[in-house]
């Protein structure tokens, strides 16, 4: 039998809360720790970071679904 895996979290950026798939999930690393971003944000940021001569962020498909949960790399 699978399971699922989805994350009730805070985006980063905007403190909203949100679900995502904690593998997919679009994240900056803030002191060595991955921080989940919204849909929402990273539609904001995008722009922005094109006009500053950076890549836009690309969400992957499942970025804001539930993960198989034999991809989600527990921890102990």
């Amino acid at each position: 039998m699978t399971g699922y895996v989805q994350i009730l979290g805070h985006c980063f950026a905007c403190k909203r809360p949100f679900m995502f798939n904690p593998v997919h999930v679009p994240s900056i690393p803030i002191e060595g720790v991955r921080e989940p971003i919204c849909g929402d944000c990273v539609e904001l940021a995008n722009p922005k970071r094109v006009a500053n001569g950076l890549d836009p962020i690309v969400v992957h498909p499942d970025a804001y679904e539930a993960a198989d949960e034999r991809e989600v790399p527990w921890h102990d």
